[in-house]
């Protein structure tokens, strides 16, 4: 057994909790919006399935939201590396999507 006292920020996921106000995807679709952070983990409400935790900027205000649309899953994961972007969300059918 060791003495040795390690300090949290040495072990811990140095990924910060994205914070922000949070919104419903009606109150964003069609305006602008800049993807600030995002994060993916499984959802609480179904099982099996996935959760998107978006943070992003609109009108000056830094707001989250949740959702667990399969196509903004998908863009995230795909243009992670281009964040921070600008963009909107649009309803095409059943689906949302960055435009």
């Amino acid at each position: 057994m060791t003495d040795e006292i390690h300090s949290f920020s040495d072990f811990a996921d140095s990924r910060p909790a994205l914070d922000g106000r949070k919104r419903r995807i009606d109150e964003v679709l069609n305006k602008p919006i800049t993807v600030r952070g995002h994060k993916i983990i499984a959802s609480k409400k179904n099982a099996g399935e996935m959760c998107l935790h978006l943070q992003f900027e609109m009108d000056g205000e830094l707001c989250i939201l949740f959702t667990g649309s399969a196509v903004l899953i998908d863009q995230c994961e795909k243009y992670a590396d281009k964040i921070p972007f600008r963009t909107s969300i649009v309803r095409i059918d059943k689906y949302f999507s960055f435009s």
